[in-house]
């Protein structure tokens, strides 16, 4: 998919945050395993990632009623299994997180794999780890991973290093365990505080300690539950940083001030000085200090921080600040690549990258051209960037944006913007 993108519109108006992706896609994954009716609101059901996932629920047996309108998602899974499908070509991250409710169901599961990956890129080692330490054998067939058990048995999962999706896996597989699991160096964010949340809805007895310990006493019934979806704090700064870069004026409403308070922080500290109050935030050009954003440094880290998903709109940010800005990333070093699209959407050069490192050497003006995205946030950065400059652009591979921002196009056409995605 490509984005045809005629920049240089003033964006004004009002936009809703939505469900966030990091909590919505893993809160229907987990309510697989209920053996009732869970309903889920504020659900962002647009979502390519959200749509594929439920593709692959209701092609094993899955019943799964959307109402986009209204933001709305009731499942039932006492019919799920471990069935054998024509194509496992699911292009989603968190396809791990399906084998739970097929194991419970069947006493095995067939999984795609991650990202529609193949055998060769093993970004799932720590899953296989959480399946064989509750008792599982793991098999990596051609198309899929085959995970057989007749049941998961609680045991002890000690994460080398501290991971999201593997304490998300982890937490849903040992809530339906036979016994108690204890969770050692995991990661808890504001999603994953959602889930457990969820978890504790349904039935699961689920005990944090401190801020990486969990014990998990499995149970054999969980009930149905009606859950909402927490709101998306990455898209709340997204829409922020938007409105400094276009010079628009914004209300964005449902931010989760909670979970991003560090960030905002920052923002504070480069002269955005943004109006709020409990549930909102006002941006006007006014609201920008000396008329400029003042360079800065930064390093992306573990929540509370800066996390690696916000690198790219500080980047941008970066971009038109005064002077030199430095962010540092040395948990995901190598996410550079859409900086490098980033400079052939500026008048001059203005990014310099290096791994674990991004320099900015404002400010920086964009301008139109072609560019190609290479992951999710940094698609919505080109994206952004395409937005505020004169002339036409395009970008490629759109599609990695889609999968976390839920009806894009409609927002955007709320501001007075519209794009034209193609397929």
């Amino acid at each position: 998919m490509r984005a045809i993108i005629r920049g240089g519109k003033v964006p004004k108006g009002t936009v809703n945050v939505s469900g966030a992706k990091n909590s919505a896609t893993r809160l229907l994954a987990a309510a697989c395993i209920s053996d009732g009716e869970v309903i889920l609101q504020n659900f962002p059901a647009q979502l390519v990632d959200a749509k594929h996932k439920i593709r692959f629920l209701k092609n094993v047996g899955a019943q799964i009623d959307v109402d986009e309108d209204n933001e709305i998602l009731k499942i039932k899974c006492s019919e799920l299994n471990c069935a054998e499908l024509d194509n496992y070509d699911y292009p989603i991250r968190t396809t791990y997180l399906l084998a739970a409710a097929q194991i419970k169901r069947s006493g095995c599961a067939k999984i795609p794999y991650p990202g529609g990956c193949k055998i060769g890129s093993r970004g799932y080692d720590l899953h296989i780890m959480v399946w064989e330490a509750l008792g599982c054998k793991v098999t990596e067939e051609k198309d899929y991973i085959f995970i057989e058990g007749e049941k998961f048995v609680g045991g002890q999962i000690k994460f080398p290093i501290s991971t999201v999706g593997g304490t998300e896996n982890a937490l849903i597989c040992a809530s339906i365990a036979e016994g108690v699991t204890e969770i050692t160096n995991a990661y808890i964010t504001p999603e994953v505080e959602d889930l457990i949340d969820f978890l504790r809805r349904m039935g699961s007895e689920i005990e944090v300690n401190g801020s990486s310990n969990v014990i998990v006493k499995g149970v054999n019934y969980l009930k149905g539950t009606i859950k909402s979806v927490m709101f998306d704090r990455i898209e709340a700064l997204t829409w922020l940083v938007y409105g400094v870069l276009s010079k628009g004026t914004l209300l964005i409403n449902n931010v989760p001030f909670e979970s991003m308070e560090v960030p905002l922080l920052h923002l504070k500290k480069m002269g955005i000085d943004f109006l709020q109050n409990s549930q909102s935030i006002y941006f006007s050009p006014e609201c920008l200090n000396n008329e400029q954003v003042e360079s800065f440094e930064l390093s992306c880290g573990a929540h509370p921080g800066i996390i690696s998903d916000m690198q790219s709109f500080y980047t941008l940010l970066g971009i038109i600040a005064q002077g030199d800005s430095r962010i540092f990333d040395y948990r995901y070093p190598k996410r550079i690549a859409y900086a490098d699209e980033l400079q052939k959407l500026l008048d001059r050069p203005v990014v310099e990258t290096e791994e674990g490192k991004i320099t900015t050497r404002g400010p920086g003006k964009f301008i139109s051209g072609n560019v190609t995205s290479t992951d999710l946030r940094g698609s919505m950065a080109l994206v952004m960037a395409a937005l505020c400059a004169e002339g036409t652009s395009v970008v490629e591979d759109v599609e990695m944006a889609l999968r976390g921002y839920n009806n894009l196009e409609g927002k955007l056409a709320g501001l007075g913007i519209n794009i034209e995605i193609l397929n």
